[in-house]
């Protein structure tokens, strides 16, 4: 499973799970801290002058746990109804073009796969960026 987090410049990140792990609130947790940290890197001064979040309401996003990590850092979320018929923007711009890359390719290894995709995602973001 891969979570991405991204704005109108390109990947902020880039979060690929691991064969057989699963998304949970403390796993979204450890991955928003990611997200803050390459925030921090990535767009310096973001943080103190605020941004809108939007995620679905899947189980992982709604929980305490995860509602408790979003107060404390006082991120904003932007609702997502669940009732939307459209899709999220991600599901067309960004995991349509890669699944068309990834198709009819066979990888041996996970980690294979992994580099595969972080390498696309790389090259997405600086094509964005120009």
């Amino acid at each position: 499973m891969a979570i991405v987090f991204w704005d109108a410049k390109g990947v902020i990140l880039l979060d690929i799970l691991r064969q057989g792990q699963f998304s949970n609130a403390a796993q979204y947790c450890s991955t928003l801290e990611c997200l803050r940290n390459a925030i921090r890197r990535k767009k310096p001064g973001l943080l103190r002058r605020g941004f809108v979040l939007q995620h679905d309401n899947a189980t992982p996003h709604s929980a305490n746990l995860t509602q408790q990590w979003l107060q404390r850092y006082g991120w904003e979320i932007l609702p997502y109804s669940a009732q939307n018929p459209d899709p999220v923007p991600s599901d067309f711009h960004l995991f349509g073009p890669w699944k068309c890359h990834l198709g009819g390719m066979a990888f041996e290894r996970e980690g294979d796969l992994v580099g595969e995709s972080k390498n696309w995602w790389h090259i997405l973001t600086l094509i964005s960026l120009e």
